[in-house]
């Protein structure tokens, strides 16, 4: 069942049958490179894994989590976007990830301020949050564009990380 639609997408929950795409964007190392879990995936066991035990739970304990984006043109899963509860922070965390392919043309903005709209709407949220690693241009630039504020950064172990807060007003 599509959950959100945008002119060029549509997010859903995933399932198993979902495990090929999972797979292909989840091992890809460029995907991965800037996220606190590359090199997670490394073949579709561990795939199936993060589906059934991290996205479908999440959907279950929370009612919400990482969602798979299909690109409509061509019907085909090429990452994902969603919001999930991180008990680490307390709070909920923005996150998405695009094949290398789909990436400069908008789509991941496109996808994220729907998800925005949808976690505000839908699901009633009003704080989320989101973080980036400095040499992720792109994705700082999208969360101030989304009307993110930076709350703070943090550099550990070499790598400066961006950490970004959305209040929105109820």
């Amino acid at each position: 069942m599509i959950l959100i639609e945008t002119a060029r997408l549509q997010m859903r929950e995933f399932t198993p049958d979902d495990l090929d795409a999972v797979y292909e964007f989840a091992a890809n190392s460029d995907v991965s490179k800037y996220t606190g879990d590359a090199g997670r995936v490394k073949n579709r066991d561990d795939a199936a894994t993060i589906i059934k035990d991290v996205w479908m739970a999440d959907y279950a304990q929370y009612g919400y989590g990482r969602y798979a984006l299909i690109h409509k043109s061509d019907n085909k899963v090429i990452g994902f976007c969603g919001v999930k509860f991180e008990k680490k922070l307390n709070g909920t965390d923005l996150g998405y990830r695009l094949l290398p392919g789909y990436w400069g043309k908008g789509l991941a903005f496109e996808a994220a301020t729907a998800m925005m709209d949808y976690a505000q709407k839908e699901l009633g949220l009003t704080r989320i949050l989101a973080d980036a690693v400095d040499e992720n241009v792109a994705s700082n630039k999208i969360l101030v564009r989304l009307g993110f504020n930076k709350v703070k950064s943090v550099t550990e172990l070499g790598v400066t990380s961006h950490y970004y807060e959305s209040v929105i007003d109820s």
